[in-house]
Parts: structure tokens; sequence; C-alpha cells
């Protein structure tokens, strides 16, 4: 019986979220919000996240936001699926992870698609999507040196285990190109992306 449904839209973190479902077995529904046509500011879609923003997580004890908590919410959910660390420096890892890129590395690719957050001026908003560029090759920069491990130590986020964090990094890794970063210059991060697009779960959820 589906229990879950989560609220998406094509290009989004919510992507990330879709894959841990998949990875987990998971039965759950899809409905798609349209950013286009201004679903999300909609009564009805305010009524499900009244942030106007996916992903959102419907389950049976009421919706959830945010892309790390859904990411955690279904990796505790599915323990069978061995989708985070079980021990609580592992999982205090796996959030130290997803914190940085909801926190950093989100916002900074923002800067471009969504420069009217922050300023209403024609000239400000041009200089913010000018310097992200920058400011997303230094994120992968320390993504690249600082959180992914070497190669004999696993080929994921984590090391050996698969997480819901791979699903994460490989989402807003899939942002580079239209930030105009070349993700070839992250040996590590582009290794990463290849490996995960391998992966069944991912095929299913970029299906």
């Amino acid at each position: 019986m589906t229990t879950l449904t989560l609220y998406y839209t094509p290009g989004t973190c919510a992507q990330a979220v879709r894959i841990a479902l998949e990875e987990a077995g998971a039965a759950y529904e899809l409905v798609r919000v349209d950013f286009a046509a201004g679903q999300q500011r909609t009564p009805e879609y305010l009524a499900v996240n009244p942030k106007g923003r996916v992903p959102a997580l419907a389950t049976p004890q009421g919706t959830l936001t945010e892309t790390p908590a859904l990411l955690a919410f279904v990796a505790q959910s599915f323990p069978e699926a061995r989708l985070a660390p079980a021990d609580a420096h592992g999982f205090a890892r796996l959030q130290e992870f997803h914190s940085y890129l909801a926190s950093t590395v989100h916002i900074a690719h923002a800067h471009r698609p969504r420069a009217s957050r922050w300023a209403d001026e024609p000239e400000a908003q041009a200089a913010m999507q000018r310097k992200v560029p920058q400011n997303m090759t230094e994120c992968f920069n320390l993504i690249e040196s600082h959180y992914l491990p070497n190669a004999d130590q696993g080929p994921w986020v984590m090391g050996e285990q698969y997480t819901v964090a791979d699903g994460y990094l490989f989402t807003i890794g899939t942002w580079l190109h239209s930030d105009g970063v070349d993700i070839t210059q992250f040996p590590k991060v582009f290794a990463h992306t290849q490996r995960m697009l391998q992966r069944p779960a991912v095929q299913r959820a970029l299906a």
C-alpha cells in the first residue's frame, strides 16, 4: 500500500529524495509541481508546503520538507536498505555533508536562477550571477578534497557504504554545467557521477 507521496519538480533537489526512495524500494506516489505555471504558489500547494518549494514528502505521520530531513527519514524508515550509517558519529558526518550541500552549495547555485530572491536591481542580480561559477567551483573543490574519500577508502561519499548522501551529491552535481562549471575538473566527483549513472535506482529516478 502506498503511504508516501513525493511532491517534486524536475531539475530540483527533489531528485535526491526520489533516488533515495527508489534505493529503499519504497512504495510512493509522485506529484509534479509545475513551477513555470506558478503552481508552487497556489493555495492548494501552500497547504502542503507553506514555503512554496519542493521537495515535500507526505507521510502517515504528516508532511516533511527540506531535503536533508527527507533523506534522513527515508534512510531511517527503511533500515534494511542501509542508506545511512548506523553509528552516531557516522550519521553525524552524513548530516554534516547534507547540511553543507543545503546551506552553502545549494545557495551558491541558487544565486544564478533565483537572484531575485536577494536583490531587486537588475545590475545587482547580474553581479550575483557572474559570481556563481567561482562560488560553485570553490564549493566543489572542497567536496573533492575534503568530503570524497580516496579510491582505496571506498567509492561513495561515506566510503564503502552507499548512502542517501550519494544521491544528494549526484543531484547537485548535475547543476554544474548550467552554472558554467566543468565537472571533469573534479576527478573524484566526476567518477562518482559516472558510478551513480550505472545504478538501476538512479536510472529509474531519472526516467
